[in-house]
């Protein structure tokens, strides 16, 4: 089963080794029919502290690095 790859912006960096993603997503709600926005907070590996807040990254599925951390990240966007 291949990975999941998420899209997000780094919203804390203030942790060793970790930061906050805030990925947010939009679907047509199935009966109004109307575009939801939701979001979600991922803690994500980042073994060399190499990104800050603000940082538009992308984060991938990976075995557990600690309680909380099940994603590392893989590369910053542009």
């Amino acid at each position: 089963m291949p990975k999941r790859i998420l899209q997000g912006r780094v919203t804390s960096d203030k942790n060793d080794q970790t930061v906050t993603v805030l990925v947010e997503r939009r679907y047509a709600h199935p009966l109004l029919k109307k575009t939801v926005r939701t979001s979600k907070k991922y803690r994500a590996h980042d073994p060399e502290n190499s990104f800050k807040t603000g940082d538009s990254v992308r984060i991938e599925e990976c075995a557990p690095v600690s309680k909380s951390k099940r994603w590392k990240v893989v590369q910053a966007e542009a």
